[in-house]
């Protein structure tokens, strides 16, 4: 992203200077080694990093370089806590301006840039932030880092229901190409249609636009900042795929593996059959089943839950269904949702699983029955 904003400056007759933590850039960008000597002349120096602890320490590295009339515009996606220090550290010399858009975005000018300054420095800023797309100023560098996150809270949450469409989708039948056409023409158009290359198993011609990692970094600042779980946080943490991949790979990964699925079908089977065998089958030893009954909170170990079921089915078993209504896999450990409809009463089952070996079990399960 860096590489493109400064691309995009040079462009526009700007004099860029250019230094990168990564070593790589561009080949038509004058480059220095030495992130000293590249800020040591600027008017404005414009920051592009990963997040607010690389800002830290650039700024750190550069700070006595810095001339007392030089702009910081910061670009980076950091946290609503990070930015207000920053702000307060570097002063009405400060601007913070994350911006909303990727890579080809930034090649043509047209990111949405959320900016905070005084208003000297801001009209001072404004055509640097002008050539790269269209300015919104906002209050304060707190209030512009947490939009940032926000929107691209709403990137995450279209990632993941894209994600969702396509399995559903394959689960169908579906092909993929009629399928991605018709995307096209509703609220996931715009993500379909920049990364229908991806969706449709086609090698990328480039590096990542927006990388899975950044997104889920991303996710976990604003988690942490509200102070709120978010489901996109843990769906994106959950994707078994490099970080380092564009966040359309994060759409394109299968259903979860067909192990963690078995306790589920053995505890679908005990319900059906009425054999607590089942039950044994999918729950681990020493599992817990836990939730209001009659009014009162019961925590049933595997044994005394086993013990309410006598080895045949209920009478009105053929009326009766379940559904697996989610399942977010971490790593060895696992959350699953599910809903019973057995006669007039309605549950809902929120079961976490752990891998043992090779397999995967029930560790406890909690219940509501809907009245």
């Amino acid at each position: 992203m860096g590489a493109a904003l400064a691309t995009r400056l040079a462009a526009q007759g700007r004099d860029v200077i250019g230094w990168t933590r990564s070593g790589r850039t561009p080949g038509i960008l004058k480059v220095t080694a030495d992130p000293s000597a590249a800020v040591a002349k600027a008017d404005l120096v414009l920051l592009s990093l990963f997040d607010g602890p690389a800002c830290q320490q650039v700024l750190d590295d550069v700070r006595d370089s810095l001339r007392t009339d030089t702009i910081v515009l910061n670009t980076s996606t950091i946290a609503p806590a990070e930015a207000s220090k920053l702000a307060q550290r570097l002063g009405p010399s400060y601007v913070h301006a994350p911006v909303l858009g990727s890579v080809p975005a930034a090649a043509a000018g047209t990111l949405q840039i959320l900016a905070a300054a005084d208003q000297d420095v801001f009209d001072r800023a404004r055509p640097v932030l002008e050539a790269l797309g269209t300015v919104r100023r906002v209050d304060d560098a707190s209030t512009a880092a947490a939009l940032k996150l926000i929107a691209n809270n709403s990137l995450a949450g279209a990632v993941l229901a894209l994600r969702d469409a396509l399995r559903q989708a394959d689960a169908l039948g579906l092909p993929r190409t009629q399928v991605l056409d018709v995307l096209e023409l509703g609220q996931l158009g715009g993500l379909v249609g920049r990364k229908r290359p991806f969706l449709l198993g086609e090698p990328p011609a480039a590096a990542a636009e927006f990388t899975i990692g950044a997104l889920v970094k991303d996710m976990a600042l604003l988690a942490a900042a509200s102070g709120t779980p978010l489901r996109s946080a843990a769906g994106l943490a959950g994707t078994p795929a490099d970080s380092e991949a564009d966040i359309a790979v994060a759409a394109t990964v299968s259903a979860v593996e067909d192990a963690v699925l078995e306790p589920l079908r053995a505890y679908i089977r005990g319900h059906a059959t009425g054999d607590p065998a089942h039950f044994r089958d999918a729950f681990l030893p020493t599992a817990h089943i836990e939730g209001i009954r009659d009014g009162a909170f019961v925590s049933w170990p595997l044994d005394e839950y086993c013990a309410l079921f006598q080895g045949r089915p209920a009478v009105d078993e053929p009326t009766r269904s379940r559904r697996i209504d989610a399942i977010d896999v971490h790593g060895t450990v696992a959350t699953a949702t599910m809903t019973l409809s057995h006669g007039a009463d309605t549950f809902t089952d929120v079961f976490l699983l752990v891998r043992v070996g090779d397999r995967w079990c029930i560790a406890n399960k909690a219940y509501h029955r809907h009245f």
